[in-house]
């Protein structure tokens, strides 16, 4: 193929030069990596990508790999061009007929074509190289005798003049085809380290592209997501507005009540101080002593603790205090909201820990499982064994980061759900899930409660799903209740500071509950 064809073969269509880093689509055209992503970027947002060649449409970005024998045909023929470019000179004895030279005599300062090169005098002052026109370049600027040696210590070409009695002389010196062979060996190193380093370049672009593309092909999900999140927190926002405007209205009609309650209190007071002015100013021995209502009458103490506690509370209140707990309370379940929705993804098994469950339990054989059994399933005794309370915890433990655990709570009309210390009493009427060593969720009836130090907070709305999450925050000192109804709604946190590992637990006095999932740890 000549010359001006192949060099037509190697043009890149996009910038119409030499390829320079070749690449190609799934369609086969190939182009500079530089130009198709320039093209690539153009058309991104635009629904779509395609070939500048052929127009064939890709729904994605489309990754782009190395041509690599493409690569190697440019290398090839631009390392070719600097001895191509010799034909240009031409025989300084050919004066009838321009015929190429094929070397250059810097002896004689002439270009020799193959014919006149063969009968060119062969004695060794005749330095023969590449054809060339510019041979005063490769003679010494001061004596203008040929350069052929190179001096290391000032790196520079000399002749031999320079080197017996010039300013080099003395100098370390080296023929100039070692020295040359020399630098190429040190070129050679170099290129190859550029080479590692750009094939290292070229594959973090590429696996820069492939993530790219994952990103994008997330971001609709990711932006349905938020979009969500946001109209969730708008609704919660407003709720929590309507509730702290609720506490400060609420607030001035409590005082109102309780100023009516002491003036209602007040007016009886003096009602009985008037019935006692009269039965002191009476003559009558027998009358004063026959009055019946006479204890209702000394009785001074009654609501006195009542009424005092009140006042207190209402007079001592700060002005604002309630309003900001309020606040901050709704804010902080808000920000909780966001980092279960956000952040908590994936999630492992939690398996029941049978050398735990009391003998009316039953544990399936995958240890997701718990049921009240009417038969004793004859476990051994032990000191780890829950004996009074038909409960059992998991085997595994949680004492750092943040996790969760989620169980299918619709088998059973009565349970409770949490996490406990492993020091928990296995024995005992205050062995129960709910105790000083541990928290929980509680169901009896239609009742819902939370519990902990054996202290019950009934929740004011009913779990609506048949599913609930135990979310745990070790560092924060938070154990958190969820009803996985959508969207999810926090239902109560419990915040301290824990001094153990904290094992999940469940309490079941009759039916079933499953296990459906928890993590390991959510970074």
């Amino acid at each position: 193929m000549a010359s001006a064809d192949l060099r037509a073969e190697l043009e890149c269509s996009v910038c119409l030069n030499i390829y320079t880093d070749s690449v190609n689509l799934r369609c086969g055209h190939n182009f500079c990596r530089v130009c198709i992503d320039r093209v690539l970027d153009t058309q991104r947002g635009s629904g779509g990508y395609s070939c500048p060649e052929c127009r064939e449409k890709f729904p994605n970005r489309p990754a782009l790999h190395r041509n690599i024998t493409l690569r190697n045909i440019v290398e090839n023929f631009l390392s070719a061009q600097p001895y191509q470019e010799g034909s240009e000179v031409f025989c300084t004895h050919c004066v009838d007929s321009l015929v190429p030279a094929v070397r250059s005599c810097l002896l004689c300062e002439v270009s020799l074509c193959d014919k006149h090169l063969r009968v060119h005098k062969k004695s060794p002052e005749h330095i023969l190289c590449d054809p060339t026109l510019s041979m005063e370049s490769r003679k010494c600027s001061v004596h203008k005798k040929i350069l052929e040696y190179y001096c290391t210590e000032d790196e520079t070409c000399i002749c031999v003049t320079c080197s017996l009695a010039g300013e080099h002389r003395g100098h370390q010196v080296e023929m100039l085809d070692e020295a040359s062979e020399k630098k190429k060996e040190t070129l050679r190193n170099v290129l190859q380290k550029l080479l590692t380093k750009r094939e290292q370049m070229e594959e973090k672009v590429q696996s820069l592209q492939e993530h790219r593309s994952k990103v994008e092909e997330k971001a609709p999900g990711d932006t349905e997501r938020v979009t969500a999140l946001f109209k969730d927190l708008r609704r919660r926002l407003e709720d929590l507005e309507k509730k702290v405007l609720r506490e400060i209205s609420g607030r001035a009609e409590r005082i109102s009540i309780s100023i009516r309650d002491l003036e209602i209190k007040k007016e009886e007071l003096s009602r009985k101080m008037r019935h006692i002015e009269e039965l002191c100013n009476m003559t009558d021995p027998l009358t004063v002593l026959q009055e019946s209502d006479t204890g209702d009458l000394c009785d001074t103490e009654d609501g006195d603790n009542e009424d005092r506690e009140r006042y207190e509370k209402l007079l001592h209140d700060g002005g604002g205090l309630d309003v900001a707990g309020v606040l901050h309370t709704g804010l902080s379940d808000i920000i909780t909201e966001v980092n279960v929705y956000f952040y908590i993804q994936g999630a492992a098994d939690i398996l029941l820990d049978v050398n735990t469950a009391h003998n009316d339990l039953h544990i399936s054989d995958d240890r997701k499982t718990v049921s009240r059994s009417h038969r004793n399933q004859n476990r051994p005794e032990t000191p780890e064994r829950f004996q009074d309370y038909s409960q059992v915890m998991s085997s595994r433990s949680f004492s750092s980061g943040k996790n969760y655990w989620e169980v299918d709570v619709g088998g059973s009309d009565s349970w409770r759900v949490g996490m406990c210390y492993p020091s928990i009493d296995r024995r005992g009427g205050q062995s129960g899930i709910g105790n000083n060593k541990s928290w929980g969720l509680d169901k009896t009836g239609n009742q819902y409660v939370v519990i902990h130090d054996s202290k019950e907070t009934h929740l004011p709305t009913n779990i609506s799903s048949n599913r609930v999450r135990i979310y745990l925050d070790y560092e924060a000192g938070r154990i958190s209740f969820y009803d996985l109804c959508d969207p999810i709604r926090h239902l109560h946190t419990f915040t301290t500071t824990f001094t153990e590992p904290l094992h999940a637990g469940i309490w079941v006095p009759k039916g079933c509950l499953k296990i459906c999932g928890g993590n390991q740890e959510i970074r």
